[in-house]
């Protein structure tokens, strides 16, 4: 055998979490931590638009139900209004714009009264971001004043494929992470690595069964703890086995 083979023979078994040198922790780690905080950020988020949906604080049945399959009691200027967009307008002004919806929304009091309450609080975004109503246009805030038939296909279609790219990278790279985790059983670790994305795409399409029938709403808080438990699983374990483990000066020579 070569000097060469030695050496590779050498350092063969140094591939896992506990023995990375410390660059490579804090690099890892770095985008652990990283990801953690998009990870509560995005869960603010939910909370902040889905989670009012049904005018009521925190994520439910209900919340993704009105959001995917929609709500035909109350038009979805309405329930945005009573849910994530109540801080953009003050109580009078939301008062204003549901009684005119709910009266009608008739194109006569759009222009003699209610156009100045939505250029006092709307047209700041609604009339500049892509993909957003045009609200200094009648005709696009009548189309919200309807009752609300949930996301439509378009927004389904861009969410869906923007969901599925994104998080996968998430979850590919933490699973490339938690791969290099000791003492955990083969098949164990295959699990903990596939399942997320196996959640993900149920995730997605449950939207699409949502969107035909409100009962499949289940799905989606189903798969969302589902990947969520399963990531929390591979940051803790990865953290821990990277920092906390080597303490206890044990070499760890199995090559993961």
């Amino acid at each position: 055998m070569s000097a060469t083979d030695n050496q590779f023979s050498s350092n063969v078994n140094w591939l896992n979490l506990p023995s990375l040198n410390l660059m490579a922790k804090c690099m890892l780690s770095s985008y652990l931590l990283t990801i953690g905080l998009g990870a509560i950020l995005a869960s603010a988020q939910i909370l902040m638009t889905h989670g009012m949906a049904d005018e009521k604080f925190g994520l439910s049945v209900d919340d993704i139900a009105y959001s995917y399959h929609g709500d035909p009691e109350h038009s979805l200027i309405e329930t945005k209004l009573n849910g994530s967009m109540s801080d953009k307008a003050s109580s009078a002004d939301k008062l204003a714009i549901i009684k005119w919806v709910r009266q009608g929304a008739s194109k006569e009091q759009w222009e003699s009264e209610t156009k100045e309450v939505f250029f006092k609080n709307c047209i700041s975004c609604h009339s500049v971001i892509p993909g957003l109503p045009d609200f200094t246009q009648y005709e696009e805030v009548l189309s919200v004043s309807q009752p609300s038939g949930g996301a439509s296909a378009t927004t389904l279609t861009r969410s869906s494929h923007i969901h599925i790219f994104a998080i996968s990278f998430i979850f590919f790279f933490n699973g490339l992470i938690f791969s290099l985790a000791v003492g955990i059983k083969p098949w164990l670790k295959i699990a903990i690595i596939c399942l997320p994305f196996g959640f993900l795409m149920i995730d997605v399409f449950s939207w699409w069964l949502t969107k035909i029938s409100p009962e499949f709403a289940w799905l989606t808080i189903i798969s969302g703890v589902g990947y969520s438990a399963c990531s929390a699983v591979t940051w803790f374990v990865s953290m821990y086995q990277m920092w906390i483990l080597p303490r206890n000066g044990q070499l760890y020579n199995e090559n993961t």
